[in-house]
């Protein structure tokens, strides 16, 4: 429970990061600052509205929402805000690019640690799997799908889209993968037993 919240409190401290960039949004992100734009509201609060509502569409697609998804709306959105309130906007290349770095491998080590606690999905990974049990399309063509109507959606009401969109795109894929090998917790006695042999070799 403990990599459960650190996990999603350190998502929402990298996406502060990487708003506090400037050079470009994580997709989700694109259109909660298109919406905060336009309703004069927080960007995290923003962010737990839109996990709600998105929550809301596992009703029809049958999904089960665990201690995870709950947790996820709520604590990624204060963790955003807070974040916004204390580190100010990177000022010239080097501290905006170090920032944008900074918030996308910290937001692939976040990602490694709420999805190895087991807690359940995310919201948004909750509808990318239920629309392709649903569909029967592949996980990727659906996670594509959803985040394009997202981008799309979220730059036409002024989101910020730039190479940290693209870079995020193209890293958090490997970085995710990554940190979940490292972040994932052994189940089961056996899996207890193998996990301290392998500290003990090290």
């Amino acid at each position: 429970m403990v990599q459960l919240f650190v996990g999603l409190a350190l998502y929402g401290f990298s996406s502060g990061l990487l708003i506090r960039s400037g050079l470009g949004l994580e997709p989700w992100n694109v259109l909660n600052q298109g919406i905060a734009e336009h309703t004069g509201l927080s960007i995290g609060t923003v962010a737990i509205v839109v996990g709600a509502a998105v929550l809301l569409l596992w009703i029809p697609i049958k999904q089960r929402p665990g201690l995870g998804t709950v947790s996820n709306v709520l604590v990624v959105g204060l963790s955003m805000d807070a974040t916004l309130a204390l580190v100010p906007d990177g000022h010239g290349w080097p501290a905006r690019v170090a920032l944008l770095v900074a918030g996308i491998v910290l937001n692939g080590l976040a990602t490694g640690l709420y999805i190895a606690a087991r807690f359940g999905a995310g919201p948004r990974d909750g509808l990318m799997t239920g629309l392709h049990r649903l569909t029967g399309r592949s996980l990727r063509l659906c996670r594509t799908a959803i985040e394009i109507v997202v981008v799309v959606s979220g730059f036409a009401l002024g989101g910020t889209v730039g190479v940290g969109t693209v870079l995020y795109a193209v890293a958090i894929g490997p970085l995710a993968q990554f940190f979940l090998r490292i972040c994932t917790v052994p189940q089961g006695p056996r899996a207890g037993v193998r996990a301290a042999r392998g500290i003990l070799r090290r």
